[in-house]
């Protein structure tokens, strides 16, 4: 994959999207071992650039997924973030806020979740889910203790305009206090989900993976790609752009997404820390001492 092929699955900041005009089943003309291949040199790439960016501790980077249900999220996290050190990465998945976190702005629990300098923060679903649940079911807002939101009515275009404004705003905040946004949608065909909830289905040791709710939500697929459409829209900015992944081959999934990762941490031009003359100086006897001491131990 060049920069040509990553450049086309931005959603271009300030223009109008849709979901319908980006594929969901593109290998760049790849194979699927040559893709495997790959993701297994990015792995051992993103490995160092993590090892860098704990030792640079200027930076932070929050790695953003979104997706229909069965596009692969669980899986891409696993098999991407398969070769970083755990201690400096943490994964959150939000689910249905509970009665503390509605006590609060919407924003709150993705904020307090919000990676700190040196380590790789992954949101398995986030705050996008306020524009796109709450866009689909906007009942579910109606008495949740939001002001001026008493009647469905309420719940309107310029309710939306606001929220995708502190989205827009909350993201350049911590972009330009440190923090690194890459945002994927991975993109699956209402096809292959179908053929992957049936996988769910017959398989035995995949039965725990279904919920009946997944094919619930099934049914608003239009309503949900409009919902993520006005997402693109509204929300790839220069400073966190939208990477629009076709999702229906599992194999190119993660690899264009190692891919964008590896290639974002690079742009940052890390290095580790430099020491000062008189410090390295005081490696030296640190190190003519440990010599020392395991000399003098085989004399013994």
């Amino acid at each position: 994959m060049d920069k040509d092929l990553l450049k086309k699955l931005i959603a271009e900041p300030g223009k109008k999207h849709l979901v319908a005009d980006f594929e969901t089943d593109d290998t760049a003309e790849l194979t699927k071992d040559e893709g495997k291949k790959l993701l297994k040199e990015n792995i051992k790439v993103l490995a160092s650039l993590q090892d860098k960016l704990y030792a640079y501790n200027k930076y932070a980077v929050l790695i953003v997924f979104q997706a229909m249900d069965a596009a692969g999220k669980d899986g891409t996290i696993k098999n991407v973030m398969s070769g970083i050190n755990p201690q400096g990465c943490q994964v959150f998945s939000f689910k249905k806020p509970s009665d503390k976190e509605l006590d609060h702005g919407y924003l709150w629990r993705i904020q307090k979740n919000a990676p700190e300098r040196g380590r790789i923060g992954i949101f398995n679903r986030s705050h996008y889910e306020d524009v796109l649940v709450g866009r689909v079911h906007p009942e579910i807002l109606v008495g949740g203790q939001i002001p001026g939101i008493d009647k469905l009515d309420d719940v309107n275009e310029k309710f939306w305009e606001k929220r995708y404004s502190h989205i827009n705003d909350f993201e350049r905040y911590l972009t330009e206090t440190g923090t690194v946004i890459i945002k994927f949608f991975l993109n699956v065909s209402k096809e292959e989900q179908k053929n992957r909830f049936l996988k769910r289905l017959n398989r035995k040791e995949k039965n725990w993976k279904f919920s009946s709710a997944d094919l619930e939500e099934r049914q608003y697929w239009d309503c949900y790609m409009d919902a993520y459409s006005k997402m693109l829209t509204k929300t790839s900015t220069d400073y966190a752009p939208w990477y629009v992944i076709p999702a229906d081959h599992k194999w190119f999934m993660r690899y264009a997404v190692s891919k964008i990762i590896c290639e974002r941490l690079e742009e940052l031009q890390m290095s580790y820390p430099q020491l000062s003359k008189e410090e390295t100086e005081q490696l030296k006897i640190y190190r003519e001492h440990i010599i020392k001491e395991e000399e003098s131990k085989k004399k013994q």
